[in-house]
């Protein structure tokens, strides 16, 4: 008969927590003086490698709101990472992760964590995913200021950085101002879930709005879509309903580069809107105008 220690053992959940854990405090250990520009680096450049290599050995997955919105063990994994290093080293901050990780801030900054932007991408086989997270000061959901945000992206090695009063950064190099141009030369990324096509509200103001753009593109990765209009691979971006974790971070990029970001109420839903501030303006006027159609 085996003993407790042993069916503990046989646990792969327990055994992945355990390996997570030890990572977090050897990350600590190198990490602790870090400032949070550096911390923030760190933490989603070692989140997307425990993605990545989970991913390589088999990944476990779980739906959650429907069935192209799915969760692994990898997004659990990354989250606890991160968590774990923040509770060790910023135990003062709170944080708020996708996949449930949250403390309470006593210092009034919070950490927004996306241990996987992409999962479906990511769960699939697809390069099109990302580790992202911003620090906050204020709530998670309505912050007075971006402090700090990074971008990951396992496949092409590229990390974005930027922050309040920074210049937005890939691999440490700084990004080309972003240039106006008009929607109708502009290539936007976007996104609409199938369900939200069948409203014909929702539909209708999304369409407005794409249908003038000169192309689009719909990848499934809010983040690494922002960080491609902070350097220039697309010109905007639109998308509705969309959480902190899936918003700042690409924000603050986006923001750094010289572009600009808005949120507009069209067809029963927030638009989120990023890009150069030309464009941007176009899309607010036309999200306007759908509301007195």
């Amino acid at each position: 008969m085996n003993s407790p220690a042993d069916s503990a053992s046989d646990d792969p959940q327990l055994e992945l927590n355990k390996a997570i854990d030890a990572t977090a405090k050897a990350f600590m250990v190198a990490h602790v003086s870090d400032d949070d520009g550096q911390l923030a680096q760190a933490l989603v450049l070692n989140a997307g490698r425990i993605a990545w290599r989970l991913r390589e050995k088999g990944l476990e997955q779980d739906t959650k709101t429907s069935i192209s919105d799915v969760v692994t063990n990898a997004d659990h994994a990354a989250e606890r990472f991160i968590a774990t290093v923040l509770e060790g080293i910023r135990a003062e901050d709170g944080i708020v992760g996708e996949e449930g990780a949250r403390t309470n801030s006593t210092s009034g900054r919070n950490w927004v964590i996306d241990p996987v932007d992409g999962t479906y991408n990511f769960a699939s086989g697809s390069d099109y995913w990302c580790s992202a997270l911003a620090l906050v000061r204020g709530a998670a959901d309505d912050p007075d200021e971006i402090i700090t945000a990074a971008v990951h992206r396992p496949a092409m090695g590229y990390t974005w950085f930027s922050g309040a009063g920074l210049h937005t950064t890939r691999d440490g190099d700084e990004l080309a101002a972003i240039n106006n141009r008009s929607l109708g030369t502009a290539c936007v990324g976007t996104y609409l879930h199938p369900t939200c096509m069948a409203d014909e509200a929702t539909r209708s103001a999304w369409h407005a709005v794409l249908s003038k753009a000169a192309t689009l593109r719909m990848f499934g990765a809010g983040s690494v879509d922002l960080a491609s209009v902070a350097d220039g691979t697309l010109h905007a971006w639109m998308q509705h309903s969309v959480p902190a974790w899936d918003w700042l971070p690409g924000k603050a990029l986006v923001e750094g580069a010289g572009g600009t970001t808005a949120t507009q109420v069209a067809g029963g839903v927030r638009w989120h809107i990023a890009g150069n501030e030309q464009t941007v303006a176009e899309i607010v006027e036309i999200l306007k105008g759908t509301n007195n159609d």
